[in-house]
Order: structure tokens, then C-alpha cells, then sequence
């Protein structure tokens, strides 16, 4: 987002009493995650392409692909250059160190690629990223302010961050008043104290973080930070798990930010996907003592919601604000809860919020003991066996169903009309690669590399990072890298096309 059309936003949501965005990349970021597509279109967003993933006639290096590209009316960027030695490319980077404060769109660093396309092609790719470039971060600004005070948040696991308030300051563009301290051990590294003139940069250009105390200006008496032993939302005895960085609140069904964590969680895309509700709403719902756990939302009834108000206090010089639910709003949550049905059970699993209990972790468990019933009665043993199920993981899933809480909001659940096991309307496909291990590397024709992945898992498969003796088959599109193949003919790993994969899950293969 430009700098001209960031200002002019923030201008027109201050007119209208919304906060102003902190900074065009988080502006940038909220544009595209919004769901209507002419809103979207207002923000101006822009774009700079800078890579052409197939060969040109007549074109041997990248600098002349992104001119013929631009000869055509692409949007390139006007600040590319060859450098011809590293002396070349450190003069480029110390001025445009200099030079991106006179930009009309930030920049955090600048990428050094390799010009000459056959040597990319010879350099190939990683699992994630190309080996012919490399970024370089610019230093992060800083600042010195003063700590005033640390307050402690805790997230939806319980896990207690502590935070800094601080002095506002300018930083990067932005008025900086708070920044985390993560964990106890960052406070006692760091000898950080109450009074003291602390170091603060953005991490990644964004994150407020401090990375240092100015001694010399430490007040005489400033004593050591001490953690705080209850947590400051219910006053429960925090816990500190050995090898574990966080603190903890155990008070998990209870304690208010968790429960409203866990009902956001829930809702989420890759969990239930109930669009129409989200953090604001929840916490309305929570507010309101309509919801306490996630099997409270299908009780909720159009009737029981229409109306319900909020007042958020007004800000400094702006007017409070009045949230509502009308009868669109009202119409689409019931909506939305109601078609969440539907949802799949590997996706309720981990809709639930088990700790450790990720997305792929619950369609391993989800795939392994098909039902509800029969993952909640699975001994440690039983677990342990479920590939990539560790100690870990097996001691979370038995802890959560222990609690008679947890297995009453499962009973409810189901009740709702919530699946709880894998259901004909909803198979998991059939599990043609079960026991095989695959290597992903180079671009492919008609999936994505994530795609790719996604199906290898869906029919049984597994992914791995790199190519060993155990290794089953490397699935190879364009750019492969050399030194892969190379080590996948040397211990005799079938390098498969797109195409024969395809055709390893077809039905009739």
C-alpha cells in the first residue's frame, strides 16, 4: 500500500471514528483478508512482479525477462541493477538503506538474485525457496523510551506473554506504546526493571521488541522484575511445565480470555469456518453470558441474539462506538453455525483446541480411530502407535477428555448435529499410499507444491523434508534441484512426474 494511499485511509477512517492503521503493511494485510471485492478495489492496493517462472525465447537472463515483461506493460519495479561483484552489491544495498526513507512505499531490505537463468536453473530450488536468491534485511531502527510498567496477557492456551508499556515513542512510522517481553527468561536475559530507558527495534520492520537496557541510565534501587505467580484474569496458581519457556494458567474452562480464545478458535477458517461470527462478536456473545463453551453457540437462536449491543468507550478526541446485532447479522450467524454441521470430523478435532492438537495431528488421530467415542476411550499405548503421536501429544488428548466438562461439550456437540466420526457423507479418501514417504521438490504444472502435499496426506501418503534410503519416491516437477536428483539416483529413490502421481491416486490406478 503507497504511503499516499495509506494517509489518505487512515484520514477517512479517523473522519468516521475508526482507528487509524498502524502501518501500510497492515493495512495491506487486512485489504486482502476483507471479503467484499469492491472494498477491496478502494484501497488502491499495488503491486510490483519480479519473476517469470517460464523460459522466453531468446531471453538468458532474469534482469532482460523483467524488461521484456515490462515492455509489455507488467508492472516492474524502476530500481533494478547488475552488479557485477560484492563491492557492486554493497554499494546498491548501503544506498538504498538511504535511500527507501524518499520511497513511496516501504521496503525492509532488498533481494540479490543470479542473473544468468541457466545458472538458476543449475542452482534449483529448497523445499520452500529458490537457491539463486537471498534477502537482505535492513538493520532495524531504534529507539530508546522508558519502561513504565509490565502488564501480563494470557492466549487461549493459558500461556501468560508478559508486555511492556512504554513511553510512546516514534518508531518506523508508527507511535510505539507497548511491545512483548515474551517469557521470564527474556525478562531475566535481558535484566530488564521498572524505571529503566530500554532499546526497542521492530522485528520484521513491525513487531515492537526490546533488545537492550541503556545501563548508564538504570534509576538508583530499580529492583529485578519478579513474574507473576496468579494469573491476572482468574488468580489461579500459574504453573511452569519443565523444558518450557511460558507460564501457564491451568484454569482452562474457566479463566475468561481462554474460553474466549477457544470460542474464536473454533470459529476459525480452518476449523468450524463460521464466518459470520468472529473475535468482536464473540466476545458480545461472551459479554453477555450467552456463550461459555464452544457447544453453547448451537443453543443460540435468532431470537436470543437480535438485539444484543455493545458500547465500546470513546477514545481521545473520537466518539464511542454502538455494535449491534440487526437482522442480517442476527440471520447470518444462525446461518453460519447452523452449516458448520456439515464440517468434517478431522476438522472438529482440532476445531476443539487439544493442546498440540494442530490440523495435521488431528487428521492422523481422526483417520486412526475414525470415531469420537473411540479416540476418547484410547489408552497411551493406543496413541503412541498413531504415526507421528508422541508422548507429547498422547498426554494432552488424555488429559482433555479426562475432564467430564470436556466430554459433556462433546456429548453436546453431537447432539447438535456436530460429526463426531468419519461419516459416508464425508469419507477420507482411499488410502492409496499408506506407508509411503514422499519428497516434494520443483514447480509443478497443475497444483500447487501445498496442493501436492495436501493429496499425498489425503490418500495416506507421508511428506518428507529430505531425501534418505527410507525415502519412497521424489515427486519432481520443473526446476528440480541437481544435488536432490542427484542423491535420489545415488541411493536409488524412483523420481516420479506429475503425471505418474496423478495417476497413483486415480481410482482406476
Amino acid at each position: 500500500m503507497p504511503h499516499e494511499e495509506f494517509e489518505r485511509l487512515n484520514r477517512e477512517r479517523e473522519e468516521i471514528g475508526d482507528n487509524p492503521f498502524a502501518n501500510p503493511r497492515n493495512a495491506a494485510a487486512g485489504s486482502l483478508k476483507m471479503q467484499d471485492p469492491k472494498e477491496v478495489a478502494k484501497r488502491k492496493l499495488d503491486c510490483f512482479l519480479y519473476y517469470i517462472p517460464h523460459n522466453l525465447e531468446g531471453v538468458k537472463t532474469h534482469y532482460d525477462a523483467l524488461k521484456y515483461a515490462k515492455e509489455l506493460g507488467l508492472k516492474i519495479s524502476d530500481n533494478m541493477a547488475i552488479c557485477r561483484n560484492m563491492t557492486q552489491i554493497m554499494e546498491y544495498i548501503n544506498d538504498w538503506n538511504r535511500g527507501r526513507r524518499h520511497l513511496p512505499y516501504d521496503i525492509d531490505g532488498i533481494v540479490i538474485k543470479v542473473n544468468d537463468l541457466s545458472l538458476q536453473q543449475q542452482l534449483g530450488f529448497t523445499t520452500k525457496n529458490p537457491r539463486w536468491a537471498i534477502a537482505y534485511k535492513f538493520k532495524a531502527e531504534q529507539v530508546e523510551t522508558l519502561l513504565e510498567s509490565i502488564d501480563y496477557q494470557v492466549g487461549r492456551t493459558g500461556a501468560v506473554t508478559p508486555v511492556a508499556n512504554l513511553k510512546p515513542v516514534q518508531l518506523a512510522g508508527t507511535t510505539v506504546k507497548r511491545a512483548s517481553l515474551h517469557n521470564a527468561d527474556i525478562i531475566a536475559q535481558l535484566d530488564v526493571r521498572l524505571g529503566d530507558t530500554v532499546y526497542v527495534e521492530k522485528g520484521g520492520e513491525i513487531i515492537p521488541k526490546i533488545v537492550g537496557v541503556n545501563l548508564h541510565k538504570r534509576p538508583p534501587h530499580a529492583e529485578p522484575v519478579r513474574f507473576i505467580d496468579r494469573c491476572p484474569e482468574c488468580d489461579t496458581l500459574l504453573v511452569r511445565k519443565e523444558g518450557e519457556a511460558a507460564h501457564y494458567c491451568p484454569n482452562e474452562d474457566s479463566c475468561p480470555p481462554q474460553i474466549k480464545g477457544k470460542l474464536e478458535h473454533f470459529i476459525s477458517r480452518k476449523a468450524m469456518n463460521i464466518d459470520s461470527l468472529g473475535e468482536g462478536k464473540i466476545e458480545m456473545l461472551y459479554d453477555h453470558g450467552l456463550v461459555k463453551n464452544v457447544a453453547d453457540l448451537y443453543d443460540l437462536t435468532y431470537k436470543t441474539i437480535l438485539g444484543l449491543e455493545k458500547v465500546i468507550p470513546a477514545e481521545e478526541g473520537k466518539k464511542e462506538k454502538r455494535l449491534s446485532f440487526r437482522e442480517k447479522t442476527a440471520e447470518n450467524i444462525i446461518k453460519g453455525i447452523k452449516q458448520s454441521k456439515n464440517v468434517p470430523f478431522p476438522r472438529v478435532l482440532y476445531a476443539l483446541g487439544i493442546r498440540y492438537v494442530g490440523e495435521t495431528v488431528a487428521k492422523k488421530l481422526a483417520a486412526y480411530f475414525k470415531t469420537i467415542d473411540r479416540l476418547i476411550a484410547a489408552s497411551y499405548e493406543e496413541l503412541v502407535q498413531v504415526e507421528e503421536i508422541g508422548e507429547k501429544i498422547a498426554e494432552s488428548v488424555i488429559l482433555f477428555f479426562q475432564k467430564p466438562i470436556h466430554r459433556d461439550m462433546v456429548e453436546r456437540l453431537r447432539t447438535a448435529g456436530v460429526q463426531m466420526e468419519l461419516t459416508e457423507a464425508q469419507p477420507l479418501e482411499p488410502q492409496l499410499l499408506q506407508g509411503k514417504s514422499f519428497v516434494v521438490s520443483g514447480v509443478f504444472e497443475r497444483h500447487s507444491r501445498d496442493e501436492i502435499k495436501e493429496l499425498i496426506e489425503r490418500f495416506g501418503g507421508k511428506n518428507v523434508s529430505s531425501i534418505s534410503s527410507k525415502t519412497d519416491y521424489v515427486l519432481a516437477g520443473a526446476n528440480m534441484g541437481p544435488a536432490k536428483k542427484a542423491k535420489a539416483e545415488s541411493l536409488g529413490v524412483p523420481i516420479i512426474s506429475e503425471e505418474e502421481f496423478e495417476a497413483m491416486i486415480s481410482r482406476k490406478g
